[in-house]
């Protein structure tokens, strides 16, 4: 158990018999009034977000997470089969549980985040950013660059990434996995 100034971001906690996540905080002070905590929560599960406030002193259930390395290794139907780095034990994770898993090729390293205490896998996080090479996209005309105009590319996913007009086949860029965006081109 925490008391409700203790949550941090990261902090995980378990409320209504379901798991969050900490996303923001704040220490609210008012000129009347006792002090209390204004939190957003991002439900595990679900991932909607959630806002609530805790007074000052209020016991909470903390939950104990632990983020380890898995490697991707292939796909088995709707899950995805990882690697434990340190165990070598192999485990299937659903697709639902992956984040940016349309950016996820083999061999890539993710930080897997389990429950300390039953072991339940929570969540899969991707890299940020990764580099992927792109497939196939329409060829770009010499001077198309004065507007911010984006085409689509595949990339060796499989994935669609809207890109600015000069880029072409077989050149590598990096795509941030949270939302799908073009971050620039790797020389």
């Amino acid at each position: 158990m925490i008391n409700a100034q203790d949550i941090k971001i990261g902090t995980a906690i378990r409320m209504d018999g379901k798991l969050y996540f900490c996303i923001d905080f704040l220490h609210v002070k008012p000129g009347k009034g006792n002090t209390f905590m204004r939190t957003k929560l991002k439900d595990v599960v679900d991932g909607y977000v959630l806002e609530r406030r805790f007074n000052i002193g209020e016991k909470l259930e903390d939950v104990r997470v632990e983020r380890r390395p898995y490697q991707f290794l292939y796909k088995e139907g709707d899950d995805f089969i990882f690697m434990n780095q340190e165990t070598y034990e192999q485990v299937p994770i659903a697709k639902e549980l992956i984040t940016g898993v349309d950016f996820m090729k083999e061999e890539m390293v993710v930080d897997v985040v389990s429950d300390a205490s039953t072991e339940t896998i929570l969540f899969a996080e991707m890299p940020v950013k990764v580099q992927l090479k792109v497939t196939y996209t329409e060829p770009g005309l010499k001077g198309d660059t004065a507007t911010n105009a984006l085409k689509p590319a595949t990339v060796e996913t499989g994935a669609t990434v809207r890109v600015p007009l000069f880029v072409n086949t077989d050149e590598i860029i990096e795509v941030d996995t949270r939302d799908g965006s073009y971050v620039g081109r790797v020389r």
